[in-house]
């Protein structure tokens, strides 16, 4: 029976395997990008419920995210436009909140739905560098590395049927492992890490669509030297759970620079 639920498994794995419109990876898409769509909209409601959003109305930062989040996004259709592959964004509806909160972090889930912690502010200290945040995450859930490190899990600590029965009908298993690949929560378990291809990847698009936003994508630089001083405590930020911001990540960083550089046009 254990071999008759490997081979179902490792069946289904490679029949889940699918190249990446933006990136050209293949990559392992267990669950429906439609159906990842529809519990992360749920999640996020839920979440911005249980926890302090700052009003865009009475806070210039809440203002200021909105307003990243709008120029990011305009880009991010151009870009996806000239390639042709804007089919790639429908279902997409983008919101962006800035929420109360010391942690250190930002996330964006399937369908461009976004979160902004107050305590990053202090290290992004200026809008091209909130965009920089901001674009990184966005490029997460473009290249949908949710899904990728979602299926991996699954398949790591599932088999056979009970495999099937976690990516089907929005079940409770896909429920928390999407909540534990944005680290959304205390109770769905550890961090779901992005591997070093994810992450070069997100660097890569991310500083592309924050250039084309009008953002100088320089100042990504800077932000992650500042990420790393404020790795220095006894505690890191929370977003260096899943964003290392090792030496090696700035240098990559400033390999990239000249091709995001060509995207840039400052806003007049």
């Amino acid at each position: 029976m254990k071999k008759l639920f490997a081979v179902a498994s490792i069946a289904l794995t490679v029949a889940s395997c699918s190249q990446n419109a933006i990136t050209g990876r293949n990559q392992l898409s267990l669950y429906n990008e439609a159906d990842l769509q529809s519990m992360a909209a749920q999640q996020y409601q839920q979440f911005l419920a249980e926890n302090k959003v700052v009003s865009t109305s009475a806070s210039k930062d809440a203002e200021m995210v909105r307003r990243v989040g709008q120029r990011l996004t305009a880009a991010i259709n151009q870009y996806y436009s000239q390639q042709g592959l804007s089919k790639e964004l429908e279902g997409y509806k983008w919101e962006y909140n800035l929420v109360n909160s010391n942690e250190v972090n930002a996330w964006c889930m399937p369908g461009g739905k976004i979160v902004v912690y107050t305590g990053i502010l202090p290290v992004t200290q200026n809008e091209a560098a909130l965009a920089a945040v901001m674009g990184h995450e966005i490029a997460h859930a473009l290249a949908k590395h949710g899904n990728e490190r979602m299926s991996q899990q699954a398949v790591q600590q599932l088999g056979g049927v009970a495999l099937q029965t976690a990516i089907a009908n929005k079940s409770a298993a896909a429920q928390n492992l999407l909540l534990s690949a944005y680290g959304i929560g205390s109770n769905v378990g550890a961090l779901l890490p992005f591997s070093r291809k994810q992450e070069l990847e997100a660097d890569r698009y991310g500083l592309i669509f924050t250039a084309m936003a009008g953002y100088n994508p320089q100042e990504a630089i800077a932000l992650w030297q500042r990420m790393k001083a404020a790795s220095g405590g006894n505690k890191p930020p929370e977003i260096l759970s899943t964003h290392p911001a090792e030496d090696t990540r700035i240098a990559k960083l400033q390999e990239m620079m000249p091709e995001a550089l060509k995207y840039y046009k400052p806003v007049q």
